[in-house]
């Protein structure tokens, strides 16, 4: 008598397989995959039948499809999760072999899902790696992933900012719009680069597109179509680059030095103020009632400018200190990144602040918390006496008030505002005297702004331009010298009706 043990059937040794179709027909598959898609002792649930290799496995055999569950679902996420939930499901009562187009480990979420969700079941699950979308992308541009640095994005789920390193696969544009607002991005952030529409790589019907990104036909979208673009560094990754070779090989970058910029630092910021100024005081507010009118675009294409030159400033420093390995931009950034996380921790962590109030008080904890100061320093240090008077004034303002040094409602500002202004009167025939009274004028203006929750900088720039503003159009009826003033006060009132 023989007492070996005879050999289980392939079906009953996993009770889950997942296996792709490769990018094509079924003449694309292996054999050994083949036998294991067509073993009729195993229940065969296809992610979708709008593939070429899946269309001939349904002819070959019954299959199940998820197709429906794309038709019921309001977005990807829920489809795949019911996917996960009907293959895993199957597989508890009998052997299953999912299938999916391409390879099951490139770009396909449910099966990340499916091997999570029979994990926790302890059941086994077996999955076949295959020929991807992406090994027939390669093959028909001829290139190298490792060399080029090639960067592969899911345009279900597409990055934002789109940071565009090099050359760059973009999967999954299968609907017209997703190909139309991926392309326009690309427009955007790298002067309509040429690109290439991959379609229905590995079957009979392949093409290959090639144009501008601005030119391309949305109706080449579909399951099976992928963009690839080579515009080089753009963007952030673009600017990095320039002001790197600018410190190599031009006479003046490369003069340069952390002091000698530093009046252009400032000298952008206040460029960019000037532009915020423009804008209206709620813009970029999401809870403004009402909502922001149409917003200005010339306005905020100012605004987008003079931004790009004061980040200019900041990349410079960045090279000028990564030449002596000191730091670069990416430290720069993610040391911005990790503050950001730990003074937020209503955010990425379980404590409350439902108000701007609440976040602002727990912020200053935090910082003290990491910056803890001296047991003789003040409350006022650190705030820099370089910083224009009225903004520093705020902050001094603001310093004082964390330790209870401040009114809590506003007609005592006003009143202190007034009563300034009784004291100025009261000393204008002593000059020393007049001075001193002035600022404390302006400080308690700068209070009562404050309380007001306005910024003084701001509203003192738009007092201003309104100003210049009204005193064009007196000047535009003509003359001013010689005018009585009178005639002065007739011309400010017609400009000021005039808006």
């Amino acid at each position: 008598m023989d007492n070996r043990t005879q050999a289980p059937s392939p079906a009953s040794l996993l009770s889950l397989v997942v296996m792709g179709l490769g990018p094509g027909g079924l003449d694309r598959v292996p054999a050994s995959a083949l036998s294991t898609l067509c073993d009729p002792s195993r229940r065969m649930i296809l992610r979708t039948t709008d593939h070429p290799a899946a269309r001939e496995l349904a002819a070959l055999r019954h299959v199940t499809s998820c197709d429906d569950l794309y038709l019921a679902g309001d977005d990807f996420e829920s489809v795949y999760r019911a996917i996960a939930s009907r293959v895993v499901d199957a597989a508890r009562r009998e052997p299953v072999v999912y299938a999916t187009p391409g390879s099951p480990l490139v770009g396909e979420r449910a099966v990340a899902m499916i091997r999570s969700l029979a994990g926790r079941e302890g059941m086994e699950v077996k999955v076949h790696p295959a020929e991807s979308f992406l090994d027939a992308a390669l093959q028909v541009l001829g290139i190298d992933p490792v060399d080029g640095g090639l960067a592969v994005l899911n345009a279900h789920r597409p990055p934002s900012p789109l940071l565009l390193r090099g050359p760059t696969l973009v999967a999954a544009l299968d609907t017209e719009a997703g190909l139309a607002d991926f392309c326009a991005r690309l427009t955007r952030v790298a002067a309509d680069p040429e690109v290439a529409v991959l379609v229905d790589l590995g079957g009979p019907q392949q093409r290959v597109v090639r144009c501008r990104a601005s030119q391309v036909d949305p109706t080449l979208a579909g399951p099976r179509t992928s963009l690839y673009v080579d515009a080089g560094p753009t963007g952030l990754a673009g600017a990095v680059e320039v002001m790197d070779r600018l410190r190599g090989e031009c006479p003046w970058d490369r003069r340069q030095t952390h002091h000698s910029l530093v009046k252009n630092l400032l000298e952008e910021t206040y460029e960019l103020a000037e532009a915020l100024a423009a804008l209206p005081l709620d813009a970029g507010r999401q809870d403004a009632d009402p909502p922001e009118p149409e917003p200005d675009w010339m306005a905020f294409e100012e605004v987008c400018e003079e931004l790009g030159d004061v980040l200019l400033q900041v990349l410079f420093h960045a090279s000028i200190a990564s030449e002596s390995r000191i730091f670069d931009i990416e430290d720069v950034a993610e040391g911005l990144r990790q503050k950001l996380v730990r003074r937020h921790p209503h955010v990425f962590s379980d404590v409350a602040a439902d108000t701007a109030e609440q976040v602002k008080a727990n912020w200053e904890q935090i910082k003290q918390r990491e910056k803890p100061r001296p047991v003789d320093a003040s409350v006022l240090d650190g705030v820099p006496s370089s910083m224009p008077a009225l903004s520093r004034a705020v902050k001094i303002q603001r310093r004082a008030a964390q330790v209870g040094f401040d009114w809590s409602e506003v007609p005592p500002v006003v009143d202190k505002v007034a009563e300034e202004l009784e004291e100025l009167s009261a000393s204008l025939s002593d000059r020393e005297s007049a001075e001193a009274e002035l600022g404390d004028l302006l400080f308690a203006t700068v209070n009562l702004a404050r309380h007001l929750a306005l910024d003084p900088e701001t509203a003192l720039r738009r007092a201003i331009a309104r100003f210049c503003d009204r005193f064009r159009k007196m000047e535009a009826e003509g003359p001013l010298d010689g005018l009585a003033v009178d005639q002065l006060e007739e011309r400010w009132e017609r400009a000021k009706l005039s808006g």
